[in-house]
């Protein structure tokens, strides 16, 4: 997912974006350590995107307590 897309849902889809990406950086963190993770990269992707979901996330709000 790019910044754009992102930016055009709602605070609701990105907050079960974000618990998606959660459950995903636990479910490698899992695999890593009990040896089963091919693709190690993929961590850093998913913290990444979290991090972009959660700056959007607060982009949102900080318009939405500027309007009011």
């Amino acid at each position: 997912m790019n910044a754009n897309e992102l930016r055009d849902k709602t605070p609701d889809e990105l907050k079960e974006a974000l618990a998606t990406l959660k459950k995903e950086s636990f479910n490698l963190r899992f695999q890593q350590a009990t040896g089963q993770l091919e693709s190690t990269s993929r961590m850093r992707g998913a913290r990444r995107e979290a991090a972009m979901v959660k700056t959007i996330l607060n982009e949102k709000a900080a318009a939405a307590a500027s309007e009011a």
